[in-house]
C-alpha cells in the first residue's frame, strides 16, 4: 500500500472545486461518464490500429446505485490504468489524458470521437462525495490498482482484485447530496446529459416481451425476459450522412429530442461541415406563433455527443434561437463548467455558416415547391423577419424568398410586389406606396376603399413588422409603407388631380369650429378634405409615423430610443367637405339636432375603426334605436 499527497498548488483543492469550479453540482455525472466514454473510445482506436493486441468486444458503461451503502458506481470497459498512469493522471491533478492521447496519435485519432480537453472532470466527483475510490485494470496486462481519497489532498493506493479491463469509480455520497442515490434523479440526469453518448450506457434492467411460442393460446401471457436497460442512443441522426436518412428518420429524431412535442416540425436543415471548423447537427423549424417569447424547447448544444447546454446564444444567431434541434461541435471553446461560451473567431464563423445554411435551405424550398412554402409562411415568418432585421447578410439573401401576403391570400416577393403595383400605386412624387393592413376584420372598410381604387393591400401582422418596414424603406429606393387606415386613401397615394371643395373657405372655417366644439374627445384632430361625394363623411385615421413608433415601442426600440415614454393614442378625423351630410351639419339650425348628427356620424366612424366600446357603444345603440323610431 502507498500513501501520498496529491500534487496540487493549494492546501486543499476540493473545497474550491465544490464551491467555485462548477456552477451546477449535477455536472459530476456527465464528467465521469465522459471520462468513461473517452477510455472506451481510446480502447477502440488502439485495437483498430493494432496498437493493443486485445479484443475490443461490445463494451458498455454501467451506472449502479447502492442506496443502502450510500454509493454510486460508474463502471467502464475501456483501456483502464496502470499504477503509473493513476499517479500521472489522478495524482498530478488532473486531466483525463485525452489531449495527450490525441497528440500522440494525432493523425489516426483525429476522427476517433475522443472528447478531450475536459480538464478537471474527475475531481467534480468531490462535489457530491466525501470519499472517492478508483478500481482499475489496464489492458496492458499489469496488476489492478485501487486508489482512494477522502476529499483531503492525501490519497491511498494499493493492489486491487479485478480480473477484467476497465475502471470502476465508486462515489461515497455525502450527506448533503443523497438525492443522487435516487433512481429517478439519476435517470433524469442520464436523459439530460447522456442521451446521445457514443457508448451504450446501462442503468438497471428492464422487462422485454418476447413473441409467443407457436401453438400458444390467445389468453396465454406472452413470455418475458430481463434485459439491460440501455438509456442512450449511441448513433443519433445528426451523426449520420443526410443521404442515409429518410424524412421519417428526421421526424422520429425530433420526437426523440422533444418527447413532449406533439406537432410535427415544418422542415429540417442538416448541418455537416469539417472545414474550416467541425460542426454537425440538425435544425428544425417548428410552427411558430407571433409570440417572440415562446421558447419552451430550445436548440441543444453538444460536444462530441455530450450535452453541454441549451443556451446557444452566441453560437446560433439570435433570430435562429427560436428554432429547435441539435448542434454538435468539438471546436466550440468552453470554460471548465462548459456552461458559457467565449466569443472567438471559430464561434463567429460557425454563426455565419448556420445563417447561410438556413438562408440557402429557405431559398431552395421556395424555388422547388413555392406552393408548400407559401402554405407554411405564417408559421415561419417571425424567424425570417427577425433575421432580416438583425443580420444584413441574411437580409440580402432573404430578398429572394421572403413573402408579402395580401389580404386576398396572394403571396409576392418584394420584387414581384414592386412590379405589380408600380403603375397604380406610385404617387405624384414618384414614390411607390405599399398599402397594408394588420387586421383584416378591424380594418375591413379601409381595405375595401383601397381595393375599390384597384390597389393591392398586404396583410402584415407580425409584432416586429414596424421595425422591418423601417429597414425596407431605408434600404430600397422610392418606396414607403402606409397602413390603410393611416389617412384617407387619396391622401395616402396622392395623384396629380385634386378634388374641389363644394364649401367656401368661410363655410369650412365655421364647420371646423363647430365640429371641434361638439367633439369633446381631444385625441382627435379635425381635418377637412375635399373628396368624392360618395366617400364617407367622417373617416378616422391614425398617423402612420406616430402609430408605428408606438407599436415599435411595445416590441422594444422605437419610442424608447427617443425618450418619449408611453405614447398617447392620436387620431385624425378626416371630414369630407363634399359629402351631403357634411353640408347638412352647416344648414341645421337646431343646436341639439346638429350635435346629435355630428355625434352619430363620429360614432359610426369610431365603430368602423373599432374604437367604440363600453358606455359610448351602449349610448350609440340606444340613440340609433330612437332615430329608427
Amino acid at each position: 500500500m502507498a500513501t501520498g499527497k496529491i500534487n496540487v498548488s493549494v492546501d486543499n483543492i476540493f473545497p474550491l472545486i465544490k464551491k467555485f469550479l462548477y456552477s451546477d453540482h449535477e455536472i459530476f455525472l456527465r464528467e465521469l461518464i465522459s471520462n468513461a466514454t473517452d477510455a472506451t473510445l481510446k480502447m477502440k482506436h488502439l485495437t483498430t490500429i493494432g496498437e493493443a493486441k486485445v479484443e475490443y468486444g461490445n463494451p458498455i458503461i454501467e451506472i449502479k446505485v447502492d442506496k443502502e451503502g450510500k454509493k454510486l458506481h460508474i463502471i467502464d470497459q475501456g483501456l483502464g490504468m496502470t499504477e503509473e498512469e493513476v499517479k500521472k493522471y489522478i495524482n498530478e491533478v488532473a486531466f483525463s489524458g485525452a489531449e495527450e492521447f490525441l497528440n500522440k496519435y494525432e493523425d489516426s485519432a483525429k476522427d476517433s470521437g475522443i472528447i478531450g480537453h475536459f480538464g478537471l472532470g474527475f475531481y467534480s466527483a468531490f462535489m457530491v462525495a466525501h470519499k472517492v475510490e478508483i478500481i482499475t485494470k489496464s489492458y496492458k496486462d499489469e496488476p489492478a490498482v485501487q486508489w482512494s481519497c477522502d476529499g483531503s489532498p492525501e490519497f491511498i493506493m494499493e493492489p486491487a482484485e479485478k480480473d477484467t479491463r476497465g475502471t470502476e469509480i465508486i462515489l461515497h455520497i455525502a450527506n448533503d447530496s443523497t438525492e443522487f442515490l435516487e433512481d429517478g434523479k439519476i435517470n433524469s440526469l442520464l436523459s439530460k446529459y447522456n442521451k446521445f453518448m457514443p457508448i451504450p450506457i446501462k442503468f438497471g434492467m428492464k422487462t422485454e416481451t418476447l413473441p409467443k411460442p407457436e401453438g400458444a393460446k390467445e389468453e396465454d401471457p406472452a413470455p418475458t425476459k430481463e434485459v439491460d436497460n440501455i438509456i442512450n442512443n449511441p448513433n443519433p441522426a445528426w451523426t449520420k450522412q443526410p443521404a442515409d436518412l429518410k424524412p421519417e428518420d428526421y421526424k422520429s429524431f425530433y420526437r426523440e429530442l422533444y418527447p413532449m412535442q406533439f406537432e410535427e416540425p415544418l422542415f429540417h436543415i442538416h448541418l455537416n461541415v469539417d472545414y474550416p471548423f467541425n460542426l454537425t447537427g440538425i435544425l428544425y423549424f417548428p410552427k411558430l406563433s407571433n409570440d417572440l417569447n415562446q421558447q419552451k424547447d430550445r436548440i441543444q448544444l453538444y460536444q462530441n455527443q455530450v450535452f453541454v447546454t441549451d443556451n446557444v446564444e452566441g453560437i446560433v444567431p439570435e433570430f435562429l434561437t427560436m428554432l429547435r434541434g441539435v448542434i454538435d461541435s468539438p471546436d466550440i471553446p468552453l470554460n471548465v463548467s462548459r456552461s458559457y461560451l467565449q466569443a472567438d473567431g471559430a464561434v463567429k464563423k460557425i454563426s455565419s455558416y448556420i445563417t447561410r445554411k438556413v438562408a440557402d435551405k429557405m431559398n431552395s424550398l421556395f424555388k422547388n415547391n413555392r406552393e408548400e412554402f407559401e402554405a407554411k409562411w405564417n408559421d415561419i415568418k417571425i424567424v425570417i423577419e427577425y433575421g432580416m432585421l438583425s443580420e444584413d447578410k441574411f437580409f440580402d439573401k432573404a430578398d429572394k424568398f421572403a413573402l408579402y401576403p395580401t389580404v386576398d391570400g396572394s403571396y409576392f416577393t418584394f420584387g414581384e410586389l414592386q412590379e405589380k403595383i408600380k403603375d397604380t400605386q406610385t404617387d405624384k412624387d414618384g414614390k411607390t406606396v405599399i398599402l397594408y393592413a394588420s387586421d383584416k376584420e378591424a380594418q375591413h372598410s379601409y381595405i375595401e376603399t383601397a381595393k375599390a381604387k384597384g390597389y393591392e393591400v398586404l396583410l402584415l401582422d407580425s409584432p416586429i413588422i414596424g421595425h422591418l418596414m423601417q429597414k425596407l424603406e431605408s434600404s430600397k429606393e422610392n418606396i414607403s409603407f402606409a397602413r390603410v387606415d393611416a389617412d384617407h386613401i387619396d391622401k395616402l397615394i396622392q395623384k396629380e388631380e385634386t378634388q374641389i371643395s363644394k364649401l367656401s373657405d368661410e363655410e369650412k372655417e365655421t364647420l371646423k369650429k363647430e365640429l371641434e366644439e361638439a367633439i369633446t374627445d381631444k385625441s382627435f384632430t379635425v381635418q377637412l378634405e375635399a373628396m368624392d361625394s360618395d366617400a364617407s363623411p367622417f373617416t378616422i385615421t391614425e398617423p402612420e409615423f406616430m402609430r408605428r413608433m408606438k407599436e415599435m415601442q411595445q416590441t422594444g426600440g422605437g419610442g424608447g430610443m427617443f425618450g418619449m415614454g408611453s405614447m398617447p393614442d392620436m387620431y385624425n378625423l378626416i371630414v369630407n367637405t363634399n359629402h351631403p351630410l357634411v353640408s347638412e351639419f352647416l344648414n341645421t339650425k337646431t343646436a341639439k339636432k346638429k350635435e346629435r348628427l355630428i355625434n352619430q356620424s363620429l360614432d359610426l366612424a369610431k365603430l368602423s375603426k373599432g374604437l367604440l366600446k363600453g358606455k359610448a357603444l351602449t349610448e350609440f345603440i340606444k340613440r340609433s334605436y330612437e332615430m329608427v323610431k
